[in-house]
């Protein structure tokens, strides 16, 4: 689906990121793999996604907050002389708090990594893809940002955020070729979902019509989709990969 594509994906590490590290590859993108940390374990999986495939994948240390940083990577990118097919933007933090139980700390980290980081991504990569003639962009949001969630008053307005500027993106980008979405997964089976107290993990299970998680890579799938040219006329919306919630 992505033959000769050069995506790039954020928060490359674990969970949906690396699921869609590693679908990327299989599909025959060349990447620009973003972490955090430059860490032995994560070089081995790229040079190993990239031998067996046939890719080429190239790895991006930084800080999603280090907006310098986010500056040369975007630099390094630009010098490469490959066009930008598409974004995928991952990397993201979660907060399990209740409304009067949420500070203001909490708040602010929440949207530095799920909003802010991402807006100047995109800002600055989507730039790259006008120029180009035109890529997608696929941000991975939540189902939390639809729904309203208790206990998820930070974590899904930062989410939110993040689809409303899709939707606007779409907007205003799409006469240059530019295609905007978002994916909104419902539990998934992250680390994410360890922060979380079992009794409401397993309710939130039981309230799914599928009665179980999504797998990371189900949700790669769709990131996979929407990244690739046989979404070429989908763009302003908001996928749910959720089981069926309620």
């Amino acid at each position: 689906m992505l033959r000769g594509k050069n995506i790039i994906i954020t928060g490359t590490n674990r969970g949906i990121g690396k699921a869609a590290l590693t679908a990327a590859a299989k599909n025959g993108a060349n990447i620009w793999a973003h972490a955090r940390q430059e860490t032995a374990e994560q070089k081995e999986l790229i040079s190993a996604l990239a031998s067996e495939h046939g890719v080429e994948i190239w790895p991006i240390w930084l800080e999603v907050t280090d907006k310098e940083g986010m500056k040369e990577a975007v630099k390094e990118i630009r010098g490469g002389k490959r066009p930008v097919d598409a974004l995928i933007n991952n990397a993201g933090i979660t907060y399990n708090a209740l409304f009067q139980m949420s500070s203001e700390e909490n708040l602010r980290e929440q949207f530095e990594v799920n909003f802010f980081a991402v807006y100047l991504f995109t800002q600055l990569i989507s730039k790259l893809m006008a120029r180009g003639g035109g890529g997608s962009i696929v941000s991975i949001a939540s189902s939390a940002g639809i729904d309203g969630n208790p206990g998820k008053t930070v974590y899904g307005a930062s989410k939110a955020a993040v689809i409303t500027m899709s939707k606007s993106i779409s907007r205003e980008l799409g006469p240059a070729g530019v295609r905007a979405n978002c994916i909104a997964p419902g539990i998934t089976e992250t680390d994410m979902l360890s922060s979380m107290p079992k009794e409401v993990v397993d309710g939130q299970r039981a309230a799914v019509d599928l009665r179980r998680a999504g797998d990371p890579a189900e949700i790669a799938d769709a990131a996979i989709f929407l990244a690739s040219d046989y979404s070429s006329f989908i763009t302003g919306q908001v996928l749910r990969v959720d089981g069926g919630m309620r």
